[in-house]
């Protein structure tokens, strides 16, 4: 283990022992905005001391080991623990850097999902349908919940855009690399020659923002409009001022809704979309500022870079930022994205990983 690494273990060490000094006094819950963050913070360093003493553990077994080595008798024997409690030691160590990584704070939130059609017309309104199928699908697998905000159907199906909002637990973590240009290539079914052709869309992965911690929206800075909202709805949806579009005038970003019943809940739905893609510019800023800094494959921020190609006629999907190609299109679209996420995920562990050993220098 690295100086710096155990030098910060031990601090960390120390600090939960005071925190367990903390929180058992008489008074701990007399502040309970103290006494939330204090939980917080135990509950984050619980695991990570557990692992130290564990670690701290097998190195004394590795010494008492070593010892029992001058034995003539035991030698045999204590090369065998040496040798199981180096390899124990080896990966106890990784999983403690893991664990001092740098947290996400978004990672725990729901989530707006955005996917707009760009190059390729009807073709990719309807792959931008398929995509919200794949987002969807893989949604109900992790039993989060999905709620159309807003969505502008094209005329042959699929979306010419659709908002959506996914409510579950670490939605942020496992999906917040989707973000950027996705390629697909097929034969439309429009197509009478058996063609291919290239189509894309744009998707975006946005945290949802708590408005009052994360996003100031000042009333003077918003300018909301009612409209008559078009497309399918019924009568109803046809014949009021229900939709609503609110743009933040500070940054020209624009949010409306009129997929609700009322005008109030276009409104809030407007409003929390809003929100979101204020926070998502903030985000972006922060993922560019880190990129600029050392070289993310899988986190740049970038909407305008080309992710990921899935092409039908091969039955591949190829993610560009970590050379990955899956041979199970079928199974994707119908949201089984797990060893694609999950290889994402490792990835940009990697680089985390990568960088601390740098700093360990």
């Amino acid at each position: 283990m690295k100086p710096s690494i155990a030098k910060k273990l031990a601090h960390l060490s120390a600090r939960l022992e005071e925190l367990n000094l903390l929180l058992s006094r008489e008074n701990a819950t007399a502040d309970m905005e103290s006494y939330r963050k204090l939980s917080r913070e135990h509950a984050e360093l619980d695991p990570i001391v557990a692992h130290y003493h564990d670690y701290r553990k097998i190195e004394a077994d590795i010494a008492a080991a070593q010892d029992m080595a001058g034995d003539p008798a035991m030698k045999e024997f204590a090369q065998e623990e040496i040798a199981a409690g180096r390899e124990k030691l080896d990966a106890a160590d990784l999983e403690l850097q893991k664990l001092l990584l740098p947290k996400d704070p978004n990672d725990e939130r729901n989530i707006f999902l955005e996917i707009r059609a760009g190059t390729g017309g009807d073709e990719s309104a309807l792959f931008a349908g398929d995509l919200f199928r794949m987002y969807s699908r893989h949604a109900e697998r992790q039993r989060w919940r999905v709620e159309v905000v807003s969505a502008s159907e094209s005329e042959l199906g699929g979306y010419k855009e659709i908002i959506a909002r996914i409510e579950g637990l670490g939605a942020y973590s496992r999906l917040k690399f989707e973000s950027g240009g996705h390629r697909v290539q097929r034969v439309p079914e429009t197509e009478t020659q058996g063609r291919i052709h290239t189509s894309a869309c744009t998707v975006a992965i946005m945290p949802e923002a708590d408005e009052i911690a994360d996003v100031e929206l000042n009333p003077a800075d918003l300018r909301i409009d009612t409209f008559r909202a078009s497309g399918a709805g019924g009568q109803h949806i046809n014949k009021t001022d229900s939709a609503v579009r609110i743009t933040h005038l500070p940054t020209g970003i624009v949010a409306e809704c009129q997929d609700g019943r009322s005008q109030h809940a276009n409104k809030a739905s407007a409003m929390r979309v809003l929100a979101a893609r204020i926070k998502d510019v903030q985000v972006r800023e922060q993922q560019g500022r880190e990129a600029a800094t050392r070289k993310s494959l899988v986190g740049s921020g970038d909407r305008s870079e080309r992710i990921r190609t899935y092409n039908f006629p091969q039955g591949r999907v190829t993610d560009h930022r970590i050379n990955l190609t899956l041979y199970k299109i079928d199974a994707i679209m119908q949201g089984d994205m797990d060893e694609l996420i999950g290889a994402l995920l490792a990835e940009h562990q990697a680089e985390q990983l990568a960088a601390l050993a740098e700093e360990s220098l």
